[in-house]
């Protein structure tokens, strides 16, 4: 498939892929499709009914003609499943992220900012102009005395993704909003890998660590869990979102989701508030896999996350080793530098709900085979 160019999936999103050129059986591992959703019979469903209802498209953005009802019965839809006042949708969330910390923090506020905090927040924390600060990755005693320096300032947030994608591992709230009450900070949180899925009822990791009621802000996206589609969100207190809707120039000048896209996040959603089933199923499956490829000799970062990044520090044994895992059936990535620091190449691994333990038990055998073959083990 390769040599002939055509290194592409050409089914739909899942478990399972049949590659464009003739590949098939391939297992795949390297997804956002925590909870195969997208392509769930409901969920592709309920886009096309959105699609035949509501048409192709807005051709406008929101404040002119480009809201329909269910944009309108998301937003209400997503803060409920957040507990939050009110939400506002955009076209992903790196644009949720691009549009909040401008709109909010003046000259006269700080935000201090996790070192690994993902690239959207980043972007969105150099279009403001508030005072920056930067602390060590979950370091709170770094957190900390970043707090007491910009304590002459008007406002003070603290900027955390939830679960951090590259590596796995889940920002520690407690301690962080402990520290927000202690210095007067509001807390934002990106839960793009967190919504849907963490906590019981997957709400994320506010609600898995059981501080709900201390986060201020959330942003999240509709492309992961809830779908798969596309689209993004910021959900928290409703003066807040108001600002954003006359404020926020990705919303203000970026088209409205198409009605599918709604169809399909509206649809995840019901599926998520009628039952926490999908959302409790994942914790075993990536139990089964993290301890099975410690079993092994593997080095996994993170903790009790689907994202299970197989630690091996040089890039070319994570890029020989992942063109092995493919030639074995299993679909997934290294990453090296610049994505992660030098010397912390790793594959990636990612679990999904829909994924049988036969398929994760083919996995990690294929894992050792590899491992051994290149000396990893």
């Amino acid at each position: 498939v390769r040599s002939a160019g055509m290194w592409r999936a050409a089914s739909r999103q899942g478990p399972h892929l049949r590659l464009a050129g003739g590949g098939a059986g391939i297992i795949n591992f390297c997804a956002n499709n925590y909870l195969g959703l997208s392509s769930h019979p409901e969920v592709i469903r309920a886009a096309v009914e959105a699609l035949e209802k509501f048409g192709a498209g807005l051709s406008s953005v929101r404040f002119i003609c480009g809201t329909q009802s269910i944009h309108k019965d998301l937003e209400e839809k997503i803060a409920r499943f957040h507990q939050r006042e009110d939400a506002i949708l955009y076209a992903s969330c790196f644009d949720a992220n691009a549009g909040i910390f401008e709109a909010l923090l003046t000259p006269e506020d700080a935000v201090l900012s996790d070192e690994l905090n993902h690239a959207s927040i980043i972007d969105g924390i150099r279009l403001c102009k508030a005072n920056k600060y930067r602390y060590k990755h979950m370091d709170m005693q770094d957190l900390e005395a970043k707090l007491k320096e910009a304590q002459k300032y008007r406002l003070r947030l603290v900027a955390t993704d939830g679960a951090f994608s590259m590596d796995g591992d889940i920002a520690p709230l407690r301690e962080i909003c402990q520290l927000a009450q202690k210095y007067d900070a509001l807390v934002f949180i990106d839960e793009c890998h967190a919504t849907g899925f963490l906590g019981p009822n997957g709400r994320g990791t506010d609600e898995l660590l059981g501080v709900m009621d201390k986060v201020t802000i959330i942003n999240s996206t509709l492309g992961k869990a809830l779908g798969g589609a596309a689209g993004g969100y910021t959900t928290g207190p409703k003066p807040l979102i108001d600002l954003l809707r006359q404020r926020s120039r990705p919303y203000l000048f970026s088209n409205s989701l198409p009605p599918a896209v709604v169809g399909c996040a509206s649809k995840a959603l019901d599926l998520l508030m009628e039952s926490n089933a999908i959302a409790q199923s994942m914790a075993a499956k990536t139990q089964r896999f993290r301890s099975k490829m410690a079993a092994a000799g593997f080095t996994i970062s993170g903790k009790d996350h689907p994202i299970c990044p197989v630690m091996l520090g040089d890039a070319r044994l994570a890029s020989v080793m992942a063109e092995d895992m493919l030639n074995r059936g299993i679909y997934v990535i290294g990453f090296s530098y610049p994505v992660v620091p030098k010397g912390k190449a790793r594959i990636r691994v990612q679990i999904s709900a829909v994924h049988s333990d036969e398929d994760i038990d083919r996995c990690v055998e294929a894992f050792t085979e590899v491992g051994r073959k290149h000396g990893a083990l």
